[in-house]
């Protein structure tokens, strides 16, 4: 039997072509630009330029890498809109550890459950 059936039909989509082009100060982090395009590699000025950046920071843990979108409309603005960018997704990511310990510490423990048998207490 053929495995071409299960394949997926993969295409671009060229109503929503854009240019990346990724800007460091090889310190701080990164900015992405994402530039609409037509399918000929002209820019469409029908959609918005965005952006978005990364940058890792050292935890306790090991490396924490963050990812996020700004508001910027120019590669200025995303400068300068940066440090406060990555502010707010450490802080989102904070706070999504905290939700994860929460719902971790709100199981429900039941005696016997959980495949080890035995009547242990499992999580």
């Amino acid at each position: 039997m053929s495995n071409e059936q299960n394949l997926p039909d993969i295409s671009f989509d060229v109503a929503n072509l854009y240019q990346e082009d990724l800007f460091t100060d090889r310190t701080a982090g990164t900015i992405r630009r994402l530039t609409p395009i037509t399918p000929d590699g002209q820019p469409d000025p029908s959609r918005a330029v965005s952006f978005s950046g990364q940058t890792q920071l050292m935890t306790p843990g090991g490396v924490l890498p963050l990812g996020f979108e700004m508001e910027a409309t120019t590669l200025a603005d995303a400068i300068a809109e940066f440090p406060l960018a990555v502010r707010q997704a450490l802080e989102d990511a904070i706070e999504e550890a905290r939700e994860a310990r929460r719902e971790q510490q709100s199981r429900i423990v039941v005696p016997g459950e959980g495949g080890m048998g035995g009547g242990r207490i499992q999580l």
